[in-house]
C-alpha cells in the first residue's frame, strides 16, 4: 500500500479503541493496538522506521476489530500475535511449559504430572524440576495410595492391578478402600501440595528410622534421599526476598539482547520468598537478507519489555508489582497495568535493584541459546553449538540399510529439518556412516539442501564411526566440526581427544538427546523399509502381511526365520503347528 492508500483506509475507520492488522493476500503481516484507530492507522502513511515502511509497502489491506476498552485492545493484540505469528511483530515464543501436578475431579481422583491440565482438575505448580516432582509424586502414592491409572484402566475391573500389589495404590476401583476413606487420603495429598510438608515428611522419617533400626541400610539411605527431596520441595527457588509493603506477588524481569535473539528472565517472589524463575525467548520480526534493523537490539529493551508484558500476562494473573530494568515506554501497556493495580518500578538501588540484577544475570545466561548449547560449545572449543545435526545408521545384517539425520536447534528437536536416506545394503557400519555423511555433505556443498549448515555434527558411535564420517567430510570439502558419542561409557570423542563428562552435565545431556533421537529415527525408518520389502515369506500359504511382520520382527531376517525351530516359530502370534511346518518346508 502506498501513503494515499493508507490515508484513504484510515479515513473510513472509527475513532475508537481497537486492533488493526496489516495483511497481504489474507496473511497477517503486523498487528497493532490503538486508542484511536483512525489516528493510529493514518500514522502509517509516514512510517517511523525502515522495517515498518517495508511492511506497509507489502500490505494490500488493513483489517480492524473495534473493542469497548483500551485494555480489551491490548489483550486482543496479544492473542492475535500469538495466533498469527506475524513476521513484523516482536513475538514471544510459546514459553516452555513446566510440569504441574493435577488431581482430577473423578469420584476417585487420579494424581498425575501434566503440562496440559484439565480445566476441572485441582492443579498445583508449575514446577521447574521434573525429576523432583516425580520423586515426590511416587512418595505421595506410596504413602497415601492415590491412583495414577488411566480412566480406561480404572473402569470395569474385577481385581486390583499391579500398582495395588506394589503399594502404590489402595485400589478404589474394586473398593479395596471405601471412597470416603480414599477421599481423606486425597485431602492429605492436597494439604502437602499446598505447602504442609510434614504430612509427607513425617511418615517418611518414621519409615527411614525403622529401616535403620532393622539394619536395612540401603532402604534407609533411599528414604533419606527421598525425605531430603520432599523437605526441599516447597523451598525451591533460592534465597528469601523481602517484599515491600503489602505486595504478595512480585515479578522481576531482566532482558538480554544479542543480535536477533532476546531473552526475558522472570523471577517470582511470593510473600517475601523467591519461589520461581524462568526464561523466555522473543523472536524478532523476520529480516530481509542483509538487514538487521528489525532485530531486538534495534527495537531496544523497552520494546521487548512491552511485547513480553502484554503477551505473557494476557493469559496469566498479574502480580502486585513489576520490577523492571528500565521503562517499557508503552502508554497503552502503562494504562492497562495502572487499571489492574500493578505497581511498576525501576529500582535504582537497594534490595529491589539486586533482584533486577539477578534477573539480568539469568537472562544473559540464556541469550543466543547460551545455556547447555553454550556449555557444549565451550567444552568442545567451537564457536557455537546452537544447531546440531545427529546421524545414525540402521540395518539387519546389511539388509534394508538406512541412515537418519536429525536436527536440534537451541537444544530442542527441529522435526521439520529431519531427513532420512536409504543406503546401499552393506554389513559395514563404518562404510554406511561414510556414505550417509557423504550424502549430507554433497547436498550442502552443492546447495541442494535448504537447511542452514549446522554448528556441529554428532555421530552415533565410537572412534571408527567418527573417522568414517570425517573421511567423507574431507573428501567432499564440507568444513563442519564433528564428534561422536559412544553408548557404552557415554564418552564424547573428538578428533583430538576424548571426554568423560559427569553424568549430570547439561551439555552431555544435550548430546545424549540428539544421539538417542537419531537412533530412534533410524530404527523407525529401517523397520518401515524392512517391512516394505517383499520376501519369500509372502509366498508361504497361511502367512499374511501381519504374520510376516511379526516373524521378521521376532527373528530379524528371513535367514533367521529359516533357522528357527518349530517351537520358536510357534511362539509367534498367528503361527500354529501346521503353519510352522509349512514355513520350514518352504524355506
Amino acid at each position: 500500500m502506498n501513503a494515499d492508500g493508507v490515508r484513504d483506509r484510515a479515513q473510513s475507520l472509527p475513532r475508537e479503541p481497537g486492533v488493526y492488522q496489516f495483511q497481504k493476500e489474507g496473511t497477517t503481516l503486523y498487528v497493532g493496538k490503538a486508542v484511536d484507530l483512525r489516528s493510529r492507522v493514518r500514522s502509517y502513511a509516514d512510517p517511523r522506521s525502515a522495517r515498518i515502511r517495508r511492511m506497509v509497502d507489502r500490505a494490500d489491506g488493513i483489517e480492524i476489530a473495534v473493542t469497548d476498552t483500551e485494555t480489551q485492545a491490548l489483550l486482543l493484540e496479544a492473542n492475535l500475535i500469538k495466533r498469527h505469528q506475524p513476521r513484523y511483530n516482536v513475538r514471544l515464543k510459546d514459553d516452555k511449559s513446566y510440569p504441574m501436578v493435577q488431581l482430577t475431579d473423578h469420584e476417585a481422583p487420579r494424581i498425575e504430572i501434566t503440562r496440559d491440565p484439565n480445566e476441572s482438575a485441582t492443579v498445583f505448580g508449575p514446577y521447574t524440576n521434573k525429576g523432583q516432582v516425580e520423586t515426590v509424586l511416587k512418595a505421595l502414592r506410596e504413602t497415601y495410595g492415590v491412583r495414577g491409572c488411566s480412566d480406561h484402566k480404572y473402569s470395569g475391573r474385577d481385581r486390583p492391578c499391579l500398582d495395588y500389589e506394589m503399594g502404590l495404590c489402595t485400589a478404589p476401583c474394586t473398593r479395596e478402600i471405601g471412597l470416603e476413606s480414599y477421599g481423606e487420603d486425597v485431602t492429605a495429598v492436597e494439604r502437602f501440595l499446598e505447602g504442609e510438608t510434614g504430612i509427607l515428611a513425617d511418615p517418611l522419617r518414621r519409615e527411614m528410622e525403622a529401616a535403620a533400626q532393622d539394619q536395612n541400610f540401603e532402604r534407609a539411605a533411599n528414604l533419606r534421599d527421598r525425605l531430603e527431596t520432599v523437605e526441599a520441595f516447597h523451598g525451591e527457588g533460592g534465597e528469601a526476598v523481602q517484599s515491600v509493603g503489602d505486595e504478595r506477588a512480585v515479578d522481576v524481569l531482566g532482558v538480554a539482547i544479542e543480535g536477533g535473539d532476546a531473552t526475558v528472565a522472570r523471577l517470582r517472589a511470593e510473600n517475601g520468598k523467591l519461589v520461581d524463575r524462568d526464561r523466555h525467548t522473543l523472536e524478532a520480526p523476520d529480516a530481509e537478507p542483509g538487514d538487521d534493523t528489525h532485530a531486538p537490539e534495534t527495537e531496544g529493551v523497552p520494546a521487548v519489555l512491552a511485547a513480553f508484558i502484554v503477551q505473557y500476562y494476557a493469559e496469566r494473573d498479574l502480580p502486585d508489582a513489576l520490577l523492571l530494568p528500565e521503562r517499557h515506554e508503552d502508554e497503552e501497556v502503562a494504562a492497562w497495568l495502572e487499571t489492574e493495580g500493578v505497581s511498576v518500578r525501576v529500582p535504582g538501588a537497594g534490595r529491589e535493584a539486586k533482584l533486577v540484577d539477578l534477573a539480568l544475570k539469568n537472562a544473559r545466561r540464556n541469550v543466543g541459546g547460551r545455556d547447555e548449547c553454550g556449555m557444549l560449545a565451550d567444552a568442545l572449543e567451537i564457536d557455537s553449538a546452537r544447531r546440531i545435526e545427529g546421524f545414525d545408521v540402521s540395518h539387519a545384517h546389511g539388509k534394508s540399510a538406512v541412515g537418519s539425520d536429525v536436527t536440534f536447534v537451541d537444544g530442542s528437536a527441529e522435526k521439520a529439518d529431519y531427513r532420512r536416506k536409504k543406503l546401499t545394503d552393506e554389513n559395514d557400519d563404518y562404510a554406511n556412516m561414510k556414505a550417509l555423511l557423504e550424502w549430507r555433505a554433497l547436498r550442502a556443498v552443492e546447495g541442494r539442501d535448504e537447511r542452514p549448515d549446522p554448528d556441529l555434527l554428532l555421530i552415533d558411535g565410537g572412534e571408527g564411526q567418527l573417522e568414517a564420517a570425517r573421511d567423507a567430510l574431507e573428501e567432499v570439502g564440507w568444513d563442519v566440526p564433528a564428534v561422536a558419542l559412544a553408548k557404552a561409557e557415554e564418552r564424547v570423542i573428538t578428533p583430538r581427544r576424548e571426554f568423560s563428562w559427569p553424568n549430570d552435565a547439561p551439555h552431555l545431556h544435550l548430546l545424549q538427546r540428539v544421539r538417542d533421537e537419531a537412533h530412534r529415527f533410524a530404527v523407525q525408518y529401517h523397520q518401515t523399509v524392512r517391512d516394505e520389502v517383499k520376501t519369500v515369506l509372502d509366498d508361504v500359504p497361511g502367512i499374511g502381511p501381519e504374520t510376516r511382520k511379526r516373524l521378521l520382527g521376532r527373528f530379524g531376517s528371513v535367514e533367521n526365520v529359516r533357522e528357527a525351530s518349530l517351537e520358536d516359530l510357534q511362539s509367534v502370534a498367528g503361527v500354529g503347528e501346521k503353519t510352522a511346518q509349512t514355513v520350514k518346508e518352504r524355506l
